[in-house]
């Protein structure tokens, strides 16, 4: 991987004419909605530069993930590959990672402006205020919130949403569940405080890294590592000792105190919706704020799908589905797509290829409550291998003519959900029910199945190469 930073992923995005550079935006929700339309369309990587009321140099990027080349350039991945193939490749090289720890060093490009105390002024970045109706101006968007275990000592990195409340207090939103939330609440549970640091601006593949389900005890910082084929630079925080990235743009340290909190949103989030009301979370009193010159805010605002998070997290999130199934010994699956209009999570589609009865549901089951499938899914559709699981029509197709509801729809009860679920009504949240969907052929009787009116792979090649030119000329 060529890149060491933000900054050189943007070059070499650029270069790969996947960047657009836009200047004079206003903060105040107008980058927000260009971000929305560009991601709806999946369009490139914009940078915003000269914002209104900031001085030049003071930039954000947003969209990084949300288009194939960027997403394989990310991944160290060929760029000139279709999305399928490209899953494929990942698939392979994810099963070679290993983790690489991250390499301490005495100093680095984030160290270029310290500010301690009083001098913390997060007002000085440009901020946007990503959606119309959000409760606030979100820093954290695209950013990682690194935190310690206070029993087992592992760091982990999450992606949390974070507001400022001010020049040097920011609050922060964990749902339910969580590494981040199950270590605040271990700190909690000893009287806190919890030492905290956050990232604002970084590689992507470490945003990546915090906004999957990595496992317990193993810290994103060794995924990234294992990634790249090197070690992630980072520096002992002097203020909480957490380790942060050496290269990150912008970051700061601070603690959780268990009885200081704060209201906290609205914010318009990953399932397109204001899932959540206003409401006191934990704060974050900043004592030191750390910035390079001119720095970069890395942005992601959850919109409603199509968006960057639903789509790079499809990818990522099918290939971990894909390997939990293989791991709890599922066998012939030959597909895993978790679709961007469920936002990655809300609709997930496994193609087997059957080999008992009872196959397919084993597959839903398991898909729907490993743990890159459990939190706030909603169906689960098993289809046959000669389904595209990528191609929604397809998918529907399977679900309206091998599906028949009384016998091939079974509802989980009591599932992990959380806040953020829009359907679940208001003092009721942290539960939600599964539709796990049989659309495959009726083992006992499969052979018997009516054959598919459709062209051979190897007729329609033929009558292509004689006659696709008239065809689409």
């Amino acid at each position: 991987m060529s890149y060491r930073d933000l900054r050189d992923w943007t070059t070499q995005v650029e270069e790969l004419g996947e960047l657009k550079t836009i200047r004079k935006a206003d903060w105040d929700v107008e980058i927000g909605v260009i971000t929305e339309i560009v991601m709806n369309r999946h369009g490139p990587a914009l940078l915003f530069d000269e914002i209104v009321g900031y001085p030049a140099g003071y930039r954000i990027v947003a969209n990084a993930l949300g288009g194939p080349k960027r997403l394989a350039y990310t991944l160290g991945l060929p760029t000139d590959r279709d999305i399928k193939e490209l899953l494929k490749l990942w698939q392979e090289k994810k099963r070679g990672l290993r983790p690489v720890p991250p390499a301490v060093v005495t100093d680095g490009p984030v160290m270029e402006n310290v500010y301690r105390g009083d001098d913390v002024d997060l007002l000085k970045f440009p901020t946007p205020k990503w959606h119309e109706h959000d409760g606030g101006r979100y820093i954290g968007t695209g950013s990682v919130d690194i935190t310690r275990d206070p029993e087992e000592g592992w760091v982990n990195l999450g992606c949390y949403r974070v507001m400022i409340h001010d020049r040097n207090t920011v609050g922060f939103y964990i749902s339910p569940g969580k590494q981040g939330r199950i270590q605040r609440e271990k700190w909690f549970a000893r009287g806190g405080p919890m030492p905290i640091a956050m990232s604002f601006g970084h590689d992507p593949a470490i945003f990546m890294a915090g906004s999957l389900e990595i496992p317990w005890g193993v810290s994103e910082y060794d995924w990234v590592g294992g990634l790249r084929g090197r070690p992630v630079d980072v520096i002992e925080g002097p203020v909480t000792g957490l380790p942060i990235p050496a290269d990150a743009e912008i970051v700061i340290e601070g603690f959780v105190n268990p009885g200081q909190r704060l209201p906290e949103g609205p914010f318009g989030e990953w399932t397109g919706y204001y899932a959540s009301k206003q409401r006191e979370e934990p704060v974050v009193k900043v004592e030191a704020l750390y910035h390079r010159d001119k720095p970069v805010l890395l942005g992601s605002p959850p919109v409603k799908p199509p968006s960057e998070l639903a789509y790079y997290r499809a990818f990522l999130r099918a290939a971990a589905i894909e390997e939990e199934l293989e791991a709890a010994g599922v066998p012939d699956v030959t597909g895993v797509w978790c679709h961007e209009v469920g936002g990655s999570r809300l609709f997930n589609v496994v193609a087997i290829r059957q080999r008992y009865s009872g196959h397919a549901k084993q597959a839903a089951v398991v898909a729907s409550q490993c743990h890159a499938g459990a939190y706030l899914g909603r169906f689960v559709v098993v289809v046959d291998e000669d389904i595209d699981v990528m191609n929604l029509e397809e998918v529907m197709w399977a679900i309206c003519t091998r599906c028949d509801p009384e016998k091939d729809i079974d509802i989980l009860h009591r599932c992990w959900s959380g806040p953020l679920d829009p359907i679940i009504p208001p003092g009721q949240k942290g539960l939600n029910s599964r539709a796990i969907i049989d659309a495959t052929r009726p083992f006992e009787w499969r052979d018997e199945f009516p054959q598919v009116a459709e062209s051979s792979p190897e007729r329609r090649a033929e009558v292509l190469k004689k006659w696709g030119p008239t065809i689409f000329s």
